[in-house]
C-alpha cells in the first residue's frame, strides 16, 4: 500500500533517486567493474569542477521500462569548468548498452537547446554501440534530432566529444561534426560498422583495433588527442576548454598576462636556433615553447599530417592559435592531410574569435600522382580559403623556408595576413636554389663537363640564395612589414595582437558553398 504522507513520498522520491543512480542493479556494476570502466557519473566528475555536477532528467525513461531503465541510457546536465558554465552528457552501458532510444534523445537534444540558449560549451561523453534496433525508426529520428542540434551550436559554442569505449554508428556519426575529439589509448574505437556485423555483411575478417582503434583513428584524423586513459582524457579537454570561450560572443580568459615582459636569456638564444644548413631538420615546437608564454602549447591532431602542427597557446595571456610547419617531418612539406588538417583548425579558431599565428618553414606543396588523385589541388584551395575567410587577427613569421603556393597559403600579405615578420634567415622564392638551379642553368651546363656543370650549379645557388631567396627583396615591396632578429619574436608578436585586439572586418551577408573539406 503506498504511503500518502509527506515522509512516505519523501522516502518514495530517495529510493527513486537511488534506482536511478545505478539503474542496471547490482549486476550491471559487477560487469563494468569487470570491464574496468568507470560510470558516467564517475566521467562527468572528472570532467566538473568537484560539487558543481546538477544532474537534468535522472527519472527519465521510456514507457514499460521498469526500474532498470531510468535515465534511459544517458546521464545529462551541467556544471562548472575551471568555474565557467559547461553542458555535458554520459552514456551509460548499464542501460540497453547506452543505445539512443526517444528519451534518451529527447534529454540529450534539450540538453543542447539549453546550451545553445546559455551560449556554453557541450561536452559528449560516447560509450554506445549505436542505434536502439528494437525501436527502429525511432532511434534513427533522435539521432537525427541530436545532429540538427550539432549545427545549432556549430560556430556559436565549442563542441567536444569523448569517445569511450567501442561507438559504431550513430555514436560516431554525431561526434564527428563536433570541433574536437578525445580518445584514450587501448580504450577508445570508431567505427561506421563494428567488425561482426562487418564479416557477416561482406565478409571482411577484421579486428577492432584495425577498424577503429583511437590510435587509427587518430592518423586518420579523425580522433584529434589520443590521452593514456580516462583521467588524462579529461584533463586535456579541461586545458582546452581554458583556450576557448563560452561561446563566439565572448573572449576566451586571459590567464597570466605581462611575463617576461624585457627580451630574456631564452629569447637571446633564439638567433642561434637556426641551423646554417638550409636542409637541416629541427623540431618546430622546441621553438614554439620559447615564443609563447609559459613554454604551453596544447597540439591538436598531433599524429594526422604531422608535417603540421597545429594547436593553442598564449601570448600576453590572450588565447592563439598556432599553424606551423614541421621541419623534422617531410621537411615540412604540405601535402593533401596537412591542407585538411590546417583549413579545419583555421575555421575553428575563426570561429571563435581567436587570433591565428603562422610559423612558415616549407619547400612547397606536395607533387606526385597519389596527391592528384586525393584531391591536393582541391584541398589545399580550401586551405588557402579558409585563411581568405578568416577575419580575426592573422600575423606570419616567416622562419626559412616559404617557397611557391605554400608561401601563399601559409599566410602571405596578399592573403590578407595583418602583419608579416621575417627573420633574416627567411628565404621567399618562387621555388629552392636547387630547383631553380636545374632549371635555369640547363643550357650553360649543355656540353659541359660533370665537374664543370656541378660548378656552374653551385655558383647559380650561391647568387640565387644571396640576391633572390632572401627577405629583404619582400621587404622592399612591403610584402613583409619587417625583418626582425629572432630574439624580438617573442615581444613583437606581443605587440602586433595589442595592436590587432581590436580588428574589425565588414562583409556583406552572404551563404558559403565552399566547405571545409
Amino acid at each position: 500500500m503506498t504511503d500518502n504522507t509527506t515522509a512516505g513520498k519523501l522516502a518514495d522520491l530517495r529510493a527513486k533517486l537511488e534506482l536511478a543512480k545505478e539503474p542496471g542493479g547490482e549486476k550491471a556494476v559487477a560487469k563494468r567493474a569487470k570491464k574496468g570502466i568507470c560510470s558516467p557519473r564517475q566521467r562527468l566528475e572528472m570532467l566538473f569542477d568537484p560539487g558543481t555536477f546538477v544532474e537534468v532528467g535522472a527519472l527519465v525513461k521510456a514507457p514499460g521500462a521498469g526500474e532498470t531503465g531510468y535515465g534511459d541510457g544517458v546521464v545529462t546536465g551541467h556544471g562548472l569548468v575551471h568555474g565557467r558554465p559547461v553542458a555535458a552528457f554520459s552514456h551509460d552501458q548499464t542501460v540497453m548498452g547506452g543505445s539512443v532510444g526517444e528519451m534518451f534523445g529527447r534529454k540529450v537534444s534539450a540538453l543542447m537547446e539549453w546550451a545553445g540558449k546559455l551560449g556554453c560549451p557541450m561536452v559528449g561523453i560516447n560509450d554506445s554501440a549505436g542505434a536502439r534496433i528494437q525501436d527502429a525508426v525511432t532511434s534513427l529520428a533522435w539521432y537525427a534530432e541530436m545532429g540538427r542540434r550539432n549545427d545549432l551550436l556549430s560556430g556559436l559554442s565549442p563542441q567536444v566529444s569523448v569517445i569511450l569505449g567501442k561507438c559504431a554508428g550513430g555514436a560516431v556519426y554525431t561526434p564527428a561534426n563536433t570541433d574536437i575529439l578525445v580518445g584514450v589509448e587501448d580504450k577508445s574505437y570508431m567505427f561506421v560498422t563494428g567488425p561482426d556485423i562487418l564479416k557477416a555483411v561482406n565478409g571482411e575478417d577484421t579486428s577492432a583495433e584495425d577498424l577503429g582503434s583511437a590510435h587509427n583513428q587518430a592518423r586518420w584524423g579523425n580522433i584529434h588527442h589520443v590521452a593514456p586513459d580516462e583521467q588524462a582524457a579529461f584533463e586535456w579537454v579541461r586545458e582546452y576548454l581554458q583556450y576557448m570561450p563560452s561561446s563566439t560572443h565572448e573572449k576566451p580568459p586571459v590567464i597570466n598576462p605581462g611575463l617576461e615582459p624585457e627580451i630574456t636569456e631564452s629569447d637571446l638564444a633564439l638567433n642561434e636556433f637556426m641551423p646554417d644548413n638550409d636542409n637541416a631538420g629541427y623540431d618546430m615546437r622546441d621553438l614554439i615553447v620559447r615564443l609563447f608564454d609559459d613554454g604551453s602549447f596544447h597540439e591538436i591532431g598531433e599524429l594526422f599530417a604531422p608535417n603540421i602542427l597545429t594547436g593553442f597557446s598564449r601570448v600576453d595571456g590572450h588565447s592563439v592559435g598556432i599553424v606551423a610547419n614541421q621541419p623534422s617531418v617531410m621537411a615540412g612539406t604540405i601535402d593533401t592531410d596537412a591542407s585538411e588538417k590546417a583549413t579545419r583548425f583555421v575555421r575553428i579558431c575563426n570561429a571563435y574569435n581567436i587570433p591565428l599565428i603562422f610559423l612558415v618553414d616549407t619547400p612547397g606543396i606536395l607533387p606526385g600522382v597519389a596527391e592528384e588523385a586525393k584531391g591536393t589541388i582541391r584541398r589545399s584551395g580550401k586551405f588557402l580559403y579558409a585563411y581568405v575567410e578568416a577575419d580575426v587577427p592573422k600575423i606570419t613569421v616567416v622562419l626559412r623556408k616559404a617557397y611557391g603556393g605554400a608561401y601563399a597559403v601559409m599566410g602571405c600579405k596578399q592573403l590578407g595576413a595583418d602583419i608579416n615578420f621575417a627573420w633574416p634567415t627567411a628565404k621567399i622564392a618562387v621555388m629552392g636554389a636547387e630547383s631553380a638551379a636545374v632549371l635555369l642553368t640547363r643550357r650553360q651546363t649543355e656540353g659541359l663537363s660533370v665537374h664543370d656543370a656541378d660548378k656552374v650549379r653551385r655558383d647559380f645557388i650561391d647568387f640565387y640564395n644571396v640576391m633572390m631567396a632572401n627577405p629583404y627583396l619582400a621587404a622592399e615591396k612591403g610584402y613583409i612589414d619587417a625583418v626582425i632578429e629572432p630574439a624580438q619574436t617573442r615581444l613583437q608578436l606581443r605587440k602586433a595582437l595589442a595592436q590587432l585586439r581590436d580588428k574589425q572586418v565588414l562583409r556583406a551577408p552572404r551563404k558559403h558553398y565552399l566547405m571545409p573539406i
